[in-house]
């Protein structure tokens, strides 16, 4: 049987595909909310309940999804997960009110919570140490193209068969993906398309957690070793901003800048775009750093999430322009601030974790992300009536900085696996 050449990249292409759909059904809901809303009769505090019920199923589901794909396998697990968000998204066409919207919105977040994880563990599997952050990039993208493709494609099918319609599309392209999953991804030592030369290359570059076959830690473990707090304190503080702008820019463009439907498909996937490039641009800069600044690898990773903490500072100026174009422009850049910190903190997980807990530890993190986003909604949902969205994002663009100062205080080189139970004691607490 043939080779085919670059067979890791392939692999981190079909990731990035199963991300897309992933972030378009998750950002169906934002861009229908004008007009489903209307229909509806919902009302802003309701929806922002809406998005809480995604979100705090997300969170809880999060680590329990990271330990059943530790458990069966990145191939299994994600296509029963995907599998299963594709159902829940087309079920949203059922909805009559906000309390059965919430409902399936929550069926969403527990399905799709899988996503990040296996993406995280997936490029652990098929990629060496100094090109994860690259292929964390690639497969990062994903969730901003999901969350660009959005406003067109949802628009055009309320236009054509009404909001109803967007979800049963966007559940359909995730079946499409699953049967794509389940036929074409293998694990690097079961693919008979991968070339001995690239087998060799992806194996010697990969640390030594990631290539013994040690049983995983538990939760407990993971939770007690320093290394977890200082990923999970940051994704708490920044998580809050993506979630923001996956949920609220059409409403904000809506309400705030006074745009009709047709300009909101028009302008609300820019920051997304925005997005794009931070994944991108992010993955490359933490190698770039690397070989022209004189660091560790694993130290770029920390300035990457620096630099990108800094720029998320555009987005809390929001409030002192005057043009809705500018304050798209100033959106866009924060998009691109949070793909590049969010990638340089999977970076720093798939680092500091051996590969039989990596996903777990994804996971637990993520549900610290999404708790702090979860609060932070209910909050927004509530006080944007009476403060409006400039303060609110002043205090996204505060948490981002804050998260950086967390990872640079804490964060520590990955060196050994997290300790096990059979460890000696003087290792066992927090390192």
């Amino acid at each position: 049987m043939s080779k085919m050449k670059g067979m890791r990249w392939w692999m981190v292409g079909l990731v990035t595909l199963g991300l897309i759909v992933n972030y378009l059904a998750r950002n169906t809901l934002s861009v229908a909310a004008p007009t489903m809303m209307a229909e509806l009769h919902i009302d802003t505090k309701q929806y922002s309940y809406i998005v809480v019920a995604w979100q705090v199923c997300y969170a809880v589901m999060q680590p329990v999804a990271g330990f059943v794909l530790d458990a069966i396998g990145t191939k299994i697990g994600f296509a029963v997960f995907a599998f299963a968000w594709s159902l829940a998204c087309a079920c949203a066409a059922l909805a009559s009110g906000w309390q059965s919207m919430a409902f399936f919105r929550g069926l969403l977040g527990l399905t799709e919570a899988a996503g990040i994880p296996a993406g995280v563990k997936a490029t652990t599997e098929w990629f060496p140490a100094k090109e994860r952050s690259v292929a964390i990039g690639w497969f990062n993208i994903g969730s901003s193209i999901g969350a660009l493709c959005a406003p067109p494609l949802v628009v055009w099918a309320i236009l054509h068969a009404g909001w109803k319609s967007a979800f049963v599309i966007v559940g359909g392209l995730g079946i499409a993906w699953t049967l794509l999953w389940v036929v074409f991804y293998k694990h690097p030592r079961d693919q008979k398309l991968l070339s001995d030369a690239e087998r060799d290359h992806i194996l010697s570059g990969q640390e030594a957690k990631h290539q013994d076959s040690a049983a995983k830690a538990s939760w407990r473990e993971i939770v007690r070793n320093r290394n977890f707090w200082s990923i999970a304190i940051p994704r708490f503080l920044s998580e809050p901003a993506w979630q923001t702008f996956n949920a609220w820019i059409p409403l904000y463009m809506a309400t705030e800048r006074h745009m009709d439907l047709k300009e909101i498909a028009v302008f609300a996937w820019l920051p997304f775009l925005a997005a794009d490039i931070g994944c991108v641009l992010g993955g490359y800069l933490s190698p770039f750093v690397h070989r022209h600044f004189n660091v560790s690898l694993f130290a770029s990773r920390k300035w990457v999430v620096a630099f990108g903490a800094l720029c998320m500072i555009a987005p809390g100026c929001i409030g002192l322009v005057a043009s809705p174009y500018t304050a798209i422009f100033l959106l866009c850049i924060g998009g691109f601030a949070h793909q590049t910190l969010s990638g340089a903190l999977y970076a720093i997980t798939s680092d500091v974790f051996g590969k039989n807990e990596v996903a777990t530890a994804t996971g637990l993190a993520g549900m610290s992300g999404y708790l702090g986003a979860t609060l932070f909604t209910l909050v927004f949902g509530v006080v944007v009536t009476h403060v409006g969205y400039s303060p609110l994002f002043v205090v996204l663009a505060v948490f981002d900085v804050l998260a950086a100062v967390v990872v640079w205080t804490l964060v520590r080189d990955g060196g050994p696996r997290t300790p096990r139970k059979t460890d000696a004691p003087a290792v066992a607490g927090i390192r």
